[in-house]
């Protein structure tokens, strides 16, 4: 049983549930992550609807959760978290990190549009995973680096109804469309600032406006429409 420990010089544990129905797999990323002075794993659940009842008991700030799970998979088990607007204990929405064997198909889109904040390869580097996990915590997006790009010309080419409309799109400032564009090359909330010449928590308030107007919960689903309204273009060599 995992147990709840403050760290003693780390100002804020982020607090991890891995769910896997493989149990070797949810051991050895559980043996991974907690070696982190900053993350704890604080349980485990081998489907989706044991990554519910460990997010309402735990309260984390991040579920990393397998995609394939018989019952309950991966894709309801994001969609009940979002939609219920479950936080973590931080008063934080609970992020979501979805884990593939595959590198692209429809489960992933269907868990992004679902509201996870990104996902991982299963064989991703160690320190990849712990990267993952911080930027999430930190309420950045998460994509694979090895497939991003084929998940942006994939959704480009193919947009779905969930697309945000021209009208949509029409209401974003000048700004905040700056702001989206930047994040959607991949820029960090810091980064944009620094780059914008504004603060960290005025990048925040400007993203939190774009969501709300295209319909999304998420900076990954604000981060996709950018791409899927073709406000941003893949660049050839990304």
């Amino acid at each position: 049983m995992w147990e709840d420990v403050e760290m003693p010089g780390v100002s804020r544990v982020i607090r991890v549930v891995v769910v896997d129905d493989q149990p070797l797999i949810r051991a050895g990323i559980a043996l991974l992550v907690s070696a982190e002075e900053d993350i704890a794993i604080v349980a485990e659940a081998a489907d989706g609807q044991g990554a519910l009842i460990q997010a309402g008991d735990q309260r984390p700030d991040v579920l990393l959760m397998d995609v394939r799970m018989p019952g309950t998979d991966g894709v309801k088990a994001t969609r009940a978290v979002i939609e219920g607007g479950l936080t973590a204990q931080s008063g934080q929405p609970v992020r979501v990190i979805i884990l593939t064997t595959y590198h692209i198909d429809e489960a992933v889109y269907a868990a992004l549009r679902a509201g996870a904040s990104g996902f991982l390869l299963k064989d991703a580097a160690p320190t990849e995973i712990v990267a993952a996990i911080r930027a999430v915590a930190a309420g950045e997006a998460w994509l694979d680096p090895t497939v991003t790009r084929q998940l942006i010309d994939e959704f480009a080419a193919r947009p779905a109804q969930h697309t945000p409309t021209p009208a949509q799109m029409a209401q974003l400032t000048p700004r905040e469309r700056e702001v989206l564009i930047l994040l959607a090359q991949g820029l960090s909330n810091t980064e944009v600032a620094g780059q914008l010449f504004i603060s960290e928590a005025t990048v925040k308030t400007h993203l939190a406006h774009v969501m709300a107007k295209l319909s999304v919960r998420e900076k990954t689903q604000a981060v996709i429409a950018a791409y899927q309204t073709w406000l941003v273009q893949p660049r050839p060599g990304d």
